[in-house]
């Protein structure tokens, strides 16, 4: 009877984040695929060179975007991979800050530079955005190499250019292959910058579903390009994987003390490619924060047509808090039976919660439209946009907490079972305590991502529930210096809350975060 009711307690454990994922992600997406795959004739002539028009701009932009970023992030990353300095976390942590920044701010930005309706402001935008992806991913494996063996091909009577072809960079072909298709994947995916900096003249996949579903009211051919989307995401996805496998390489990692400090010319070169990538990162930020300059009077003033920014602020505060306590929920339950728990089973749900992280904000917004009027109409609802936030916040949650759970000590709960404990009891006295500390990292970045959502939240945002990005690009989108400046102030504030919340983070990120 005990081990009937424990099992019946991990059922129960899995049942709520399984019933959750399957209503608001799994069933949302089975109907967008099922909508999308009857409307795949699509049509006329125009519209077919469109949608052509627009995959082929999709696929090239996010490859050139990848090349550009690992061009411009080339010289830090290999500052910070070869050589330990003075001031090198700090430079790590400068270089991530366009990274965590939200999507309309680095957009707004651009604008704020003048660069509007280009390809060069986009492709500027995500290498912007991206470079931290490319310094951290392959300069942290840098410094893991063993000196040894660049060594011994230089002693062999190797160029240094010839030991960087034939030692290094096959020795940092996983994660230069690792970095590579996170910057595809996201640039491939971008909706923010692409909307803001190239609206529906540079059109991506994304874009496109957003202008057919809200602007033209076609959901069935909105639904047709998020499955194109799709495959297009999984076939990057697939390819990865296959490259991983057959040029994955296996070797002693060296420690980290073992990296020199560099001297003579190396030191001008390292100090040179940290100031310059450095000083060209902040160009957009501090123009951003010069032409935002006496417009925060202006955030107080109520617009009858965009919306009031302080109401704004108020809506992203609030969605923040409601998205960040049900991806707590459905994390922590959902992590705790993946730690507990063995088997095909586990592993399988394991990876299933980690899918709203490669799907679409836009298709999951898209599919919150298309199937939640059953059984109960929820598309009017306010509850949608704190769901759609935590429905991208839960893997980060689950990745977060789900090491730490791993590291408790088993006999710590068997000792509490012993002494009479039930499940909830042993779970909330041992496990609960020692996950704290993991759980406020998890919530701080629930946070962020909720502060910065854009995609999802332009489908299922209310005029009267507008959320700061949602604000943002309305305030872009109409004419006139005041709107302008309106819309740059409040890039701002959401900047500032975004460092706030990211600072906070960090007073706990004491090796509490797993591998994303």
């Amino acid at each position: 009877m005990p081990t009937r009711r424990i099992r019946w307690g991990w059922v129960a454990v899995a049942a709520l984040p399984a019933l959750f994922l399957t209503y608001f992600f799994a069933y949302p997406l089975g109907r967008i695929l099922s909508l999308g795959l009857s409307e795949m004739s699509i049509g006329s002539t125009g519209l077919q060179s469109r949608l052509v028009s627009v995959g082929w701009f999709t696929l090239w932009q996010a490859t050139l975007s990848t090349v550009l970023t690992f061009i411009f992030a080339a010289p830090m990353t290999w500052a910070v991979g070869r050589y330990e300095f003075r001031g090198r976390k700090l430079a790590m942590a400068l270089v991530t800050v366009p990274f965590v920044l939200p999507t309309v701010v680095v957009g707004t930005a651009f604008v704020a530079l003048g660069w509007r309706e280009s390809i060069g402001a986009i492709l500027a935008a995500h290498v912007f955005f991206n470079v931290a992806v490319v310094v951290r991913t392959v300069g942290s494996q840098w410094r893991r190499l063993d000196p040894d063996l660049l060594n011994a091909a230089a002693t062999l009577g190797a160029s240094p250019l010839e030991v960087m072809r034939r030692v290094t960079l096959p020795l940092l072909r996983p994660s230069l292959a690792a970095a590579a298709s996170i910057v595809f994947l996201f640039t491939f995916t971008s909706f923010g910058v692409i909307l803001i900096l190239g609206g529906f003249t540079f059109a991506t996949l994304e874009v496109e579903i957003y202008r057919q579903a809200i602007v033209l009211f076609d959901l069935p051919l909105a639904a047709a390009l998020a499955v194109i989307q799709l495959v297009g995401v999984s076939l990057a996805l697939y390819l990865y994987s296959r490259y991983q496998e057959r040029h994955s390489a296996s070797w002693e990692l060296a420690s980290e003390d073992a990296v020199p400090r560099p001297a003579g010319r190396a030191r001008i070169g390292v100090y040179g490619s940290i100031i310059g990538t450095l000083a060209v990162l902040a160009i957009p930020l501090a123009v951003l924060l010069t032409r935002s300059l006496g417009s925060f009077d202006d955030l107080f003033a109520a617009d009858l047509i965009v919306g009031s920014p302080v109401e704004a602020i108020r809506n992203s505060l609030l969605t923040a808090v409601a998205a960040t306590a049900i991806a707590l929920v459905i994390g922590i339950m959902a992590a705790t039976f993946v730690s507990h728990r063995s088997g095909t089973l586990s592993r399988w749900f394991d990876t299933t919660l980690m899918l709203p992280l490669g799907t679409s904000a836009v298709a999951i917004g898209l599919g919150f439209i298309v199937a939640l009027d059953w059984p109960v109409d929820l598309r009017a609802s306010l509850a949608l946009v704190p769901i759609a936030h935590a429905l991208v916040a839960i893997p980060f949650v689950v990745r977060i907490v789900l090491p730490t759970m791993r590291s408790i000590d088993p006999d710590l709960r068997h000792a509490a079972a012993t002494l009479g404990a039930k499940p909830i009891s042993v779970w909330r006295r041992v496990d609960l305590p020692l996950v704290s500390r993991a759980a406020l990292v998890a919530a701080g970045f629930s946070v962020v991502i909720s502060l910065g959502e854009f995609g999802a939240t332009t489908f299922v945002a209310r005029p009267n529930t507008a959320t700061i990005p949602t604000l943002i690009f309305r305030l872009l989108s109409r004419p006139g210096p005041a709107s302008f400046g309106t819309a740059m102030a409040l890039s701002i504030v959401l900047a500032a809350l975004t460092a706030a919340v990211i600072l906070w983070v960090d007073r706990f990120r004491v090796g509490d975060i797993g591998s994303f």
